[in-house]
């Protein structure tokens, strides 16, 4: 056995760092093979998600196929394991593990993130029964395990610790504590120990692929290795299991910064009653939700998904760094992936944490929400940007500009305040900052909401527009009414240019209809004299397979994003384009399954597996997405439509314990790959963007009308109230061109002097007029009619900028 190293005495002082001793490992017999082979994750397609309801458990479980897939501590980014499953052999003709099993897989309690898992042999000779949970008081996950066996079977535990997000330069090694043997893993400062209730009749320490305990038991069916240690590689640890007293156990899996740490809560994992603390983890379940609003009532399946999503949700927060909610606990195709794919989806994106977060204002919880915007307030950049992931402690992952990530803060921030939920927080700076950066950067993103393309994107724009509106009325409640006015027009002038800038006049994708919104005008950001013409660009689409066609023309790709003008008031729902442009989408991307009606992104998508329903490496085919789904249900309903076979669908696509994957496979079933029609793909599962908004589109039912419908944005763009027609010329957007009936007004980051004239008339000087958001601004009147008007800005110091013109177009 090895030798265990300890903890650092503090004495009585506990506010010093507990900290490890550096103690060599002895090992008399240790594991060849080393490293093993390369590591990768497990499956994306989770068949449940558990973690306590309280912050003192800072742990995270994952079920794939019924095993526990991947853990995570301290915080719900750090993965530690790969999976921990059961093998069962006869010893001398036959082994099978976990993944081969029929399962069945169900919470404990409806909205209480612990358990039970059913698992049969294929040919009847044995099953298993696991109740799964986290201790309600520290980091470790418990596991009551029965085996019921109809002969002579040995059962092993098998775990691959992948510490710190990583599968290499693990170190696993057998030993025993108070007499009690025990499986251990440590990468740098993080120890894993696992114990067991009944004895381990005999343990081992290998590497994957090679001496690992799968290796061993496929040779001949039964554990011959005994291996002491195996270091820094792809280890696993195995163990045989001694049932010959009960067949009732339980399995204790900790963590710690050290191995005393680790191996004191294993001890007490397996000592101490399971189900007490079984009883404990339900009970705050039931306490923390019971304030909750209950939409069971407006759902098709009982409740069944609307209780596992409300408490899923909640689950995607982290517990240290408080309101930090990440997308999913998956990584997408993560058992083709290695530890390059460090982030997965575990990750912080505004735009789906708004989405979480609004999907729990839904359901009542106005808590949670608010600590997601003071968490979003302390990520906030200082150019009041936000990156396009990053990790719970704000450490950027991608760096990608995505406009619609630094709006939908804004307008989390304008329905808290609604709500009279923020407390003393004044979420002024963020919004200003935000507004700021959009009016600077936009309107072309360089980047939309699908991560892929720049331009001008619907779903964007309306994202913008309705931040911007809420944002003023922010602003004009604290007494600043020209700053307000400011970003209330150049709302105006995006609202304004929506069918400009992302209509298609000459569409092809269907036989009777040629003018509907596009994907995106795939304008550059960083041009300043775009085209802004949806019908002269082509559009480059990222994930396409090598030598395949990458490039189309913009005006015959398209998506539904266009209807988020309608969700929040932009747009009207029987808007004759809308129509129209849901009849393209329908024709080219819709699929029907048994469960209902499902979309893809956009026609041409390649982030899905491949043709033959190969992981996604760079490429592939897109799949259908249920979050699309929610979306047009909510559409529906805009409409005055039933939404219920939209939320039949969404319960539908759910699987295991209420889990609405990201994608499900739309075409002919692949089952060698475990790919059925209408069923989740290797994606995210679960994803929490599908979860909230299927929990919003419960409540939008309940109340019979949109949840996510801003009355405020919906007042201003769908009642006759007129709004001053103006074109907005910036250094980033140098328009050429204008309407006669159209202000100009000139903007830039800082205080100026515009010099202007119309044609040959005589010159005018202005001064610029500051705003609260860093940026002055001077308008030209309209001209009515045609011409030109020439202009120079001149600086604080003196100097002056090139002259520019615009060209006043006639009616």
């Amino acid at each position: 056995m090895g030798e265990r190293s300890g903890c650092a005495s503090i004495g009585q002082n506990a506010a010093i760092p507990v900290t490890c001793v550096a103690v060599d490992h002895v090992c008399a017999h240790a594991a060849p093979g080393g490293p093993g082979l390369p590591p990768t994750w497990t499956r994306a397609a989770k068949d449940g998600v558990g973690t306590s309801a309280t912050t003192s458990s800072n742990i995270w479980f994952t079920l794939e196929s019924g095993l526990v897939s991947e853990v995570y501590w301290p915080t719900i980014d750090r993965a530690q394991l790969r999976d921990l499953q059961f093998l069962v052999s006869d010893g001398s003709t036959w082994m099978i593990g976990e993944r081969a099993m029929l399962t069945e897989v169900e919470t404990l309690e409806p909205g209480a993130l612990g358990h039970r898992v059913s698992q049969r042999d294929p040919s009847g000779r044995f099953e298993i029964v696991k109740k799964i949970v986290c201790d309600p008081e520290q980091p470790m996950l418990l596991m009551e395990t029965t085996f019921h066996t109809h002969g002579d079977l040995d059962l092993y535990l098998l775990v691959n610790p992948h510490l710190d997000l990583g599968g290499r330069e693990n170190d696993g090694f057998v030993t025993e504590v108070a007499g009690i043997p025990m499986l251990m893993a440590r990468r740098g400062e993080t120890w894993m120990a696992i114990s067991t209730s009944v004895p381990m009749m005999q343990t081992s320490a290998g590497f994957v692929g090679e001496t690992d305990g799968w290796a061993d038991l496929v040779h001949n069916y039964v554990m011959d290795l005994d291996f002491d240690c195996a270091h820094n590689g792809n280890v696993a640890l195995t163990a045989r299991l001694d049932l010959s007293y009960t067949t009732r156990f339980v399995t204790a899996m900790a963590f710690g910064d050290c191995d005393h740490a680790a191996t004191t809560s294993a001890l007490q994992g397996t000592a101490l009653s399971f189900e007490s603390r079984k009883d404990v983890f339900v009970n705050e379940w039931k306490t923390a939700n019971s304030a909750l609003i209950d939409l069971s009532a407006s759902s098709l399946d009982e409740g069944h998904l609307f209780y596992s999503s409300r408490s899923l949700l909640r689950s995607h927060e982290d517990k240290r760094y408080q309101g930090a909610l990440i997308a999913s606990l998956s990584v997408p195709w993560g058992h083709d992936k290695g530890d390059e794919e460090l982030g997965g989806y575990h990750l912080v994106w505004s735009r789906d944490m708004v989405n979480t977060a609004t999907g729990l204002l839904a359901v009542g919880d106005y808590d949670t929400p608010t600590r997601a915007l003071l968490y979003l307030a302390a990520s906030q950049l200082p150019d009041g940007g936000f990156y396009q992931n990053f990790w719970i402690n704000g450490e950027p992952y991608w760096r990608g500009i995505q406009l619609d990530e630094v709006a939908f803060p804004v307008i989390l921030a304008y329905r808290l305040h609604q709500l009279g939920a923020l407390g003393n927080f004044d979420p002024l700076p963020l919004v200003l900052g935000a507004a700021s950066y959009m009016i600077r950067q936009g309107p072309a993103t360089p980047q939309e909401r699908w991560e892929e393309a720049a331009g001008y994107s619907p779903s964007t724009l309306a994202s913008n527009i309705a931040a911007l509106i809420c944002g003023a009325d922010l602003v004009r409640d604290r007494g600043d009414d020209s700053t307000a006015h400011f970003m209330e027009e150049y709302a105006d002038f995006l609202e304004q240019h929506i069918e400009t800038w992302t209509v298609t006049n000459r569409g092809s994708l269907h036989p009777d209809i040629s003018r509907h919104y596009i994907r995106i005008n795939p304008d550059d950001p960083d041009d300043p004299i775009p085209a802004e013409d949806p019908d002269a660009d082509h559009v480059t689409i990222a994930n396409r397979a090598p030598g395949a066609q990458n490039t189309f023309p913009a005006n015959q790709v398209v998506d539904a994003g266009f209807l988020e003008l309608v969700r929040y008031g932009i747009r009207p729902p029987n808007d004759h384009l809308i129509e129209d442009s849901l009849t393209v989408v329908d024709h080219v991307l819709k699929v029907d399954t048994k469960s209902g009606p499902v979309w893809r992104r956009y026609n041409h998508d390649g982030y899905g597996e491949g043709p033959e329903g190969e992981s996604y490496h760079t490429h592939g085919v897109g799949r259908a997405w249920p979050l699309l789904t929610g979306e047009r249900g909510h559409y529906e309903l805009s409409a005055g439509r039933s939404v219920d076979r939209y939320l039949k669908a969404m319960e539908g696509f759910a699987f295991g314990a209420g889990i609405v994957p990201e994608q499900v496979w739309d075409t002919g079933d692949l089952p060698d790959r475990g790919l059925l029609h209408g069923r989740a793909t290797g994606g995210a599962s679960p994803l929490m963007w599908a979860h909230a908004e299927y929990l919003k589109l419960l409540r939008s039912k309940r109340d019979g009308q949109v949840f996510d419908r801003l009355p405020i944005v919906a007042s201003r763009y769908l009642t006759d109230a007129e709004r001053r027609p103006i074109q907005v010329w910036k250094l980033n957007r140098q328009v050429q061109t204008m309407p006669v009936d159209c202000a100009l007004r000139i903007q830039v980051p800082s205080e100026f002097r515009l010099i202007w004239k119309e044609g040959s008339d005589a010159e005018h000087v202005m001064e610029s007029t500051n705003t609260a958001l860093g940026i002055s601004y001077a308008d030209v009147p309209a001209p009515g009619h045609s011409g030109e008007i020439g202009f120079r800005l001149e600086w604080p110091t003196g100097t002056r900028s090139e002259r520019f013109t615009v060209t006043i177009l006639g009616r």
